[in-house]
């Protein structure tokens, strides 16, 4: 016993000796991809929960309000896409390009991530009500939505509770089941862990994580690229971050979301990764099985279709849509 609290006293003093001797992570320069596509993206200050607009279109203090990140391009029919956790409107960079050929495209970054707001106390319903009052920001009246993970469960929750919005909907990967904490990916469960996030908030870790992560993630580990990596670590060493993040994880997730999946009327083409490590492929049953008239079509890759095989990801979506 004496034994092993000696060495726990070590390993916290060579941590403690990190904290103050290692070099903070820098910050990576991103957005390159932008330039390249001819994309500027935008800022819009949302009312957040039951926060209404002030007099001339302002809102309420910083709790009360959520600034939402966006890049628009194309014309024609609308389609959203949404991200998944830990990740932002890169995750579509080489999708948005091909797509704005015959849809107006708009990519947001969800409340926590990417350039958007990061609060203390992000919860789940932070992201449908940001979405909702997005569109109608952007005077968007319905839309055509596509999303990978968690941002896949969100386009069918919006499906399923605001089917006047909704057009068509395409889930890559989606979450929505095993959502109690202790049946999520174990690198889902880490994040929520506040262990794990004063760690990573202390010592220059968050590359080296997120390049695991990727790696794990997406199975052609050449897209597993230096920028690709920037673009995910630059969001997560805001200020803030990490607890939004273990925030979100924390809060209640709606336990009629399964029960909801047979409300959907909207169109709907179920995509997987065959070799995704995190949602066993036998998700996307369930889901076809849960929404009248959904379909299912299965891709060689991992958990993010879309940054693995993005120009037959975007050949999907267009032919869904116009079909």
């Amino acid at each position: 016993m004496r034994k092993l609290v000696r060495w726990a006293i070590v390993l916290l003093l060579i941590l403690g000796g990190a904290i103050f001797l290692l070099p903070a992570e820098k910050t990576p320069q991103t957005g390159r991809w932008l330039t390249r596509a001819g994309l500027e993206s935008r800022v819009v200050t949302l009312p957040r929960g039951d926060a209404g607009a002030l007099p001339g279109g302002q809102v309420g203090q910083p709790s009360q309000r959520l600034d939402i990140r966006y890049v628009r391009a194309g014309t024609g029919p609308t389609v959203i896409l949404i991200h998944g956790l830990a990740s932002s409107i890169y995750s579509w960079a080489d999708v948005i390009g091909p797509l704005s050929a015959k849809f107006d495209v708009v990519a947001i970054d969800l409340p926590g991530f990417g350039a958007s707001s990061q609060p203390g106390d992000l919860s789940f319903d932070d992201n449908p009500q940001a979405v909702v009052r997005l569109m109608d920001v952007l005077g968007i009246e319905k839309a055509h939505f596509v999303g990978n993970s968690m941002g896949g469960a969100l386009s069918l929750f919006l499906a399923a509770r605001h089917p006047t919005r909704v057009d068509r909907v395409i889930v890559l990967d989606a979450a929505g089941f095993a959502m109690k904490p202790d049946e999520r990916p174990f690198l889902v469960q880490l994040l929520a862990s506040g262990a794990t996030g004063a760690i990573a908030e202390r010592l220059p870790v968050r590359r080296g994580l997120t390049r695991a992560a990727l790696n794990h993630l997406i199975r052609d580990r050449s897209r597993v690229t230096e920028e690709r990596i920037d673009e995910y670590v630059a969001p997560l060493q805001r200020p803030g971050a990490l607890e939004a993040t273990r925030s979100l994880l924390r809060s209640r997730f709606d336990e009629r979301f399964v029960a909801d999946l047979g409300l959907i009327r909207a169109k709907t083409l179920v995509v997987w990764g065959r070799f995704d490590p995190w949602l066993p492929l036998e998700d996307a049953d369930r889901f076809v099985a849960a929404i009248g008239g959904a379909r299912k079509v299965v891709l060689e890759t991992g958990h993010m279709p879309q940054e693995e095989k993005p120009a037959e990801v975007a050949q999907l979506i267009g032919e869904f849509l116009i079909s």
